[in-house]
């Protein structure tokens, strides 16, 4: 499945070299902080144990791989991938302290990364900026490990129409706080159709599937605002 805005030559990797480098910031601004904790229940449902091997896909600046080390006291390996080289920079930064990463400059859709090599595979934030949806979610089934998990972070449909409408009228403002902090309007509207045009729970979970995924199932934060969307090689 093909995204019309993401298929626009350039114009995905224009948005975040505009913002990589106040991107946690942001987000920060944008969610409240509540970020943190969906993350955070992204690593609760993986429940990671000690010398396990990670592959955190649209890794950004890293957030993921961090909760993941610190959960398992370091001993863990971790390959973080993000198309975007000012992001990366940016995580190898952040988690300097880290001696067990990888990072890796690749798109989603074509990992340098041999078959069966990973027990875990996340994605937090970035499937809806991707060009080929059924192309990242081959390619997560084929880097993981058999018996491996599959996990997406992502917003996602509201459930509940009083929510969905303060939500809505709160996105309208999302531009206006991208001009105040990078100094652009055009990346937060990007951000805001990318969301509004991504496909449903229910949608992804029938993708899943039929990239031969097992066991899929979502769970909704925050009343749909997001969701966690899991699958296992099996």
């Amino acid at each position: 499945m093909q995204q019309y805005l993401q298929n626009k030559k350039g114009f995905v990797q224009n948005v975040f070299d505009q913002v990589y480098d106040q991107y946690d910031l942001m987000n920060d601004f944008m969610s409240f902080g509540i970020h943190r904790l969906w993350k955070r229940s992204l690593l609760n449902m993986m429940n990671p144990a000690t010398n396990q091997k990670l592959i955190d896909v649209a890794c950004g600046t890293g957030d993921i791989a961090k909760l993941f080390l610190n959960n398992v006291n370091n001993a863990a390996n971790i390959t973080c991938v993000d198309p975007n080289k000012g992001m990366i920079k940016m995580g190898q930064k952040k988690l300097s302290n880290f001696k067990n990463l990888d990072w890796i400059v690749a798109s989603a859709e074509k990992l340098p990364i041999a078959n069966n090599s990973f027990d875990f595979y996340t994605i937090s934030f970035g499937l809806r900026n991707t060009k080929n949806l059924n192309k990242v979610l081959s390619e997560s089934y084929r880097v993981l490990k058999p018996g491996g998990r599959f996990l997406c972070l992502e917003f996602s449909k509201i459930q509940n129409s009083n929510l969905d409408f303060i939500y809505k009228k709160y996105s309208n403002i999302i531009p206006s706080i991208g001009k105040l902090i990078v100094g652009d309007k055009k990346p937060y509207k990007y951000l805001i159709k990318s969301i509004e045009n991504f496909i449903n729970q229910d949608e992804l979970i029938d993708l899943m599937i039929k990239n031969h995924f097992k066991k899929c199932e979502y769970r909704n934060l925050s009343g749909g605002i997001v969701s966690i969307h899991s699958g296992w090689k099996v």
